[in-house]
């Protein structure tokens, strides 16, 4: 536990964008979270808000007010949201200047730094924090290249992608994670973006902050880290964006590179085009041919897991219906079911890879 902390949102806790601090307020071993800061949803429990649990996280329609609200000003001031294409908006440099004059630390996961701009660095300096910019890159030299020692390992992995991204595919991850060792199997998971590194997960690495040609290298010196530390019995992949959304390609280095032989695709049968293109029309492929691509990849899709995002109780439950019949897997809605059902399928799953 790196402290306390507040999460801004900047009005985006009920969005899409607000995924950061979505993945924070259901858990995190690194922070504990005192407050989000979101004006449309103030004055509510950010976990109720979030999916109807209370979790004694309250929501402050500014800064300012939880800096009053609260007995000491928190160690660290996160920022909560995932702009377009990963700027900080002059609303979210005032509120990180405002919580660095206050004694708070800065911990920015977007890809324009918060230390690079001069007044926030010099707010920093004077009160002697810190401004930690997650997506900073490593210096190349700290960076691996792919060996090909992943080939040797024995130890199964399942990599959770997704028809699209913003889909939950870090949450089903965590599901998983916590049903998994629940269920006695000693299993880990290997975070490939910021909220992952936020929520304290212990090996991995912010995909998009590496440079390209050290992309498919740091997956699999992640995955052989996490197997030379604990020695679990199963290793899941946090995946990122999508096999074929253009703004964000990728998903076929967590089989190739990575070496999983399983994945669990997460899908959103209300959600008909690339999230962000919508306007363009670039329509989402039919989850058949996205399985069909990964059989080809050379991996086996164990489950579909569903995002219930712009469908009615009614037209969800017809749309699982649908898949599994078409499908002939299972399918699992996560935030409403949660994934205990598909241990059985994890366990059978490793229980393949053994015998190979």
């Amino acid at each position: 536990m790196d402290g306390t902390a507040v999460v801004i949102c900047d009005g985006f806790f009920q969005m899409p964008e607000g995924k950061t601090a979505h993945g924070l307020v259901r858990e995190t071993d690194r922070y504990k979270i005192l407050g989000v800061i979101d004006g449309p949803t103030a004055g509510q429990d950010a976990g109720v808000v979030l999916d109807g649990l209370h979790r004694a996280i309250p929501i402050y329609p500014s800064l300012q007010q939880a800096l009053k609200a609260l007995p000491v000003a928190p160690d660290y001031c996160i920022v909560g949201i995932a702009t377009r294409g990963g700027r900080l908006t002059a609303s979210l440099r005032e509120q990180l200047l405002v919580a660095l004059e206050a004694g708070m630390s800065v911990v920015n996961g977007l890809h324009e730094f918060a230390a690079d701009d001069p007044k926030l660095a010099q707010a920093a300096a004077a009160q002697g924090r810190m401004i930690i910019d997650i997506r900073r890159p490593k210096p190349k030299e700290q960076l691996h290249f792919w060996s090909g020692a992943i080939r040797t390992l024995g130890i199964p992995r399942i990599a959770v992608l997704g028809t699209d991204c913003a889909l939950g595919k870090r949450t089903t991850s965590r599901f998983l994670l916590t049903a998994c060792n629940r269920a006695g199997i000693r299993t880990q998971l290997i975070y490939t973006g910021q909220t992952g590194w936020l929520q304290g997960t212990g090996c991995g690495f912010v995909l998009d902050a590496v440079v390209n040609d050290f992309v498919s290298g740091e997956i699999e010196y992640a995955i052989l880290e996490c197997a030379r530390r604990f020695e679990p019995e199963l290793i899941l992949l946090e995946g990122q964006s999508a096999l074929r959304n253009p703004a964000g390609p990728c998903g076929s280095e967590f089989i190739l590179s990575g070496g999983a032989a399983g994945v669990i695709l997460q899908h959103a049968p209300g959600r008909l085009y690339f999230d962000g293109f919508e306007e363009a029309g670039y329509r989402i492929p039919p989850i058949q041919e996205e399985i069909a691509l990964i059989e080809l990849l050379g991996a086996q899709v164990l489950a579909v897991t569903i995002n219930s995002a712009g469908l009615g109780a009614a037209q969800l439950a017809d749309a699982c219906r649908q898949l599994q019949a078409q499908l002939m897997l299972p399918v699992v809605r996560p935030l409403e079911d949660g994934v205990e059902g598909l241990v059985a399928v994890i366990e059978r799953y490793i229980a393949s890879q053994r015998a190979l």
